[in-house]
Order: structure tokens, then sequence, then C-alpha cells
């Protein structure tokens, strides 16, 4: 299967996905938490830093209830704005 390249709205989402668990995650070590949320420090990694902008949908659920966040407020401050 051939995945179609990312526009660049996908990759501004992920980078803004990532910027807000690296927040949510403050002082908390990336092992810590990606061990709760049932996943690799690695993954976590790549999702923070943007070289995973499009993460499935559970392993975001699951850093959002380990972070405290909720998704609706993960949608909100994720989708771009109207310019």
């Amino acid at each position: 299967m051939v995945r179609n390249p990312l526009t660049p709205e996908e990759r501004e989402r992920g980078e803004r996905l990532g910027r807000l668990l690296r927040e949510a995650r403050g002082d908390r070590s990336m092992a810590e938490i990606a061990t709760s949320a049932g996943i690799s420090a690695e993954t976590l990694r790549k999702i923070e830093t943007g070289r995973a902008p499009t993460p499935a949908f559970f392993t975001v659920a699951a850093l959002a209830q380990v972070l405290g966040l909720s998704m609706d407020d993960l949608v909100g401050r994720c989708v771009p704005t109207a310019v």
C-alpha cells in the first residue's frame, strides 16, 4: 500500500500536536509518559518532534489520558485557525 504524501497542513497539525504534548509532559520523563500510555519512548519522541505527524487515534487517546488532556482540547488546539 502506497501512502499519499502529507499536506503542509497535516505536517503543521502534527507539529502542533507534538508541541502540545511536550508542554503537557512538563518535567516528567519521556519514558515515564510513554510507559504509562503503553507506547515506546521512541514513538513518543517521533510524535513530539513532528516526525510522526499522523499518529494512530488510540495512541493519541492514551497519551491524552496520561497527560490529563481532553480529546476536545487536543482537537481544538491542533486544528489550524482560519486566516
